[in-house]
């Protein structure tokens, strides 16, 4: 018997009104991403800028200091093991909490055990031994990443999934806030040992909340689990093995190829124009970050203007947008809000190219990064919620971790020619450019809605027949 379509990206259960719209902050799973968000924040920053102020503070060299940025890769190439913490049991943990919860809470345990491991060392005697640490802290955090990835799109339906990804960045934000100015605050009263040990404590919030959490009940639908066994009998080719060596076929084949076969099966020739969309929504905004810090300081603001302004602001505005972005996801449906957003970033970044033109203006650097943060952060929470959306819960890590990498991909790749741009055209016109990177992911969002209009009118005579 054929598998049902999947209903349409926009479709709603219920028409909320605000109000309503608002309520689902209240749900008890929603609230929870705010303290996994916090989780998930707290490593990042003691990783990088705020270990490299430990680390530049008692006279290690800015080289190795650099070198230090390597750890980060961690979190790039996390796709290579999602397969693994998609399929893989690891007793007690996921016997005990169940697969997502289990793999939470492991991660937790070895990001705690890194952080103390960083506290009782001596960067001028045991630098070796630090860099292990934070591999381990690395590793962790991003494994950290994919289980709460996975346990946000498949704790709740499709329509909770922009509220979700709203409280998870406002939590992830507090997350770098305290292991930033938090940590940096610790450090000066008292040291950096204390700091690093009071964050390693701080880790502990994660782990109450996913003690309190429920794993989430998922059930795999019968034609991915035909979908999966027709694919395993292509690989293996004719007749029957046994062994280890069948395992591992049988494992490889249902981790790492069923999740892409899946998607491309799901969505036909389509898939390629959603995975344009993904790699080219937050082409924008990405090309632009690079730039920022640069231009604030040669346009003549000082350090702690920008700080003021970047840091309180700025923070507050981004989280202002993750939220709003939750609720227009209930409200109005997600290829609305989608849209919504890249016309914002777009939009926004054209407020830069005016600061240019206006100079070191205050009240004008408020207004362009307050905007520019509403707007990133109300694109960031509709854009996780459609990557959501995108996933078969039969394979939501390995999928997730897919589509989370190709995002920042082609930005990572036009960014690396920014500055080319700016000494060649002057940061006004460069500006100009960086919102026109957002036209092609605002058509791309018009087709979506086109094609999904086309569905659901090609759905409506099956109906009625039926």
């Amino acid at each position: 018997m054929p598998a049902e379509a999947d209903p349409p990206l926009d479709s709603t259960p219920v028409r909320r009104s605000w109000a309503g719209a608002l309520a689902v902050y209240r749900h008890p799973r929603v609230l929870g991403m705010l303290f996994l968000g916090f989780s998930a924040g707290l490593p990042f920053l003691l990783l990088f800028s705020t270990l490299s102020f430990w680390l530049s503070e008692v006279g290690v060299s800015v080289t190795t200091i650099g070198l230090f940025s390597w750890v980060g890769l961690t979190f790039s190439i996390k796709v290579f093991w999602a397969p693994v913490v998609d399929r893989l049991a690891i007793p007690p943990f996921t016997t005990l909490l169940g697969k997502r919860r289990g793999w939470m809470l492991l991660a937790q345990i070895g990001i705690a055990a890194g952080l103390l491991g960083i506290a009782n060392s001596d960067p001028l005697q045991n630098l070796e031994v630090i860099v292990y640490f934070a591999l381990l802290v690395a590793f962790a955090s991003a494994t950290q990443d994919i289980a709460i990835d996975a346990y946000r799109i498949e704790a709740v339906e499709q329509s909770l999934q922009g509220a979700m990804s709203g409280t998870y960045q406002v939590g992830y934000r507090i997350g770098l806030i305290a292991a930033g100015a938090g940590a940096l605050y610790i450090a000066a009263f008292s040291s950096w040992p204390i700091a690093y040990m009071t964050m390693a404590a701080l880790v502990g919030i994660g782990m109450v909340t996913v003690l309190i959490i429920r794993e989430p009940e998922v059930v795999r639908d019968q034609a991915t689990l035909l979908r999966e066994a027709e694919l395993l009998r292509q690989i293996e080719g004719s007749g029957s093995r046994e062994g280890s060596i069948h395992r591992l076929i049988a494992w490889f084949s249902g981790a790492v190829v069923s999740p892409l076969v899946d998607f491309f099966a799901r969505n036909g020739k389509f898939a390629l124009v959603i995975l344009a969309f993904v790699g080219l929504y937050r082409l924008s905004d990405i090309t632009l970050g690079v730039m920022a810090n640069p231009f604030y300081n040669e346009i003549g603001f000082t350090k702690i203007e920008i700080a003021n302004v970047a840091k309180i602001y700025g923070v507050l505005a981004t989280l202002v947008g993750a939220l709003v972005g939750g609720i227009l996801v209930v409200r109005i449906g997600l290829l609305k809000s989608l849209l919504i957003g890249a016309l914002m970033v777009a939009g926004t970044n054209l407020l830069f190219a005016l600061l240019a033109v206006v100079g070191p203006d205050i009240k004008m650097l408020a207004v362009a990064i307050s905007a520019d943060n509403i707007s990133g952060g109300l694109a960031g929470s509709v854009f996780i919620a459609y990557l959501s959306s995108l996933t078969n819960t039969a394979y939501t890590a390995t999928q997730y971790a897919l589509f989370s990498s190709l995002f920042t991909l082609p930005g990572k790749l036009v960014a690396g020619g920014s500055g080319f741009v700016v000494e060649s055209a002057g940061y006004v016109n460069f500006f100009f450019y960086a919102s026109a990177l957002g036209i092609p992911a605002i058509l791309l969002v018009l087709y979506l809605m086109y094609h999904e209009r086309r569905m659901e009118q090609s759905a409506s005579p099956a109906r009625d027949r039926s």
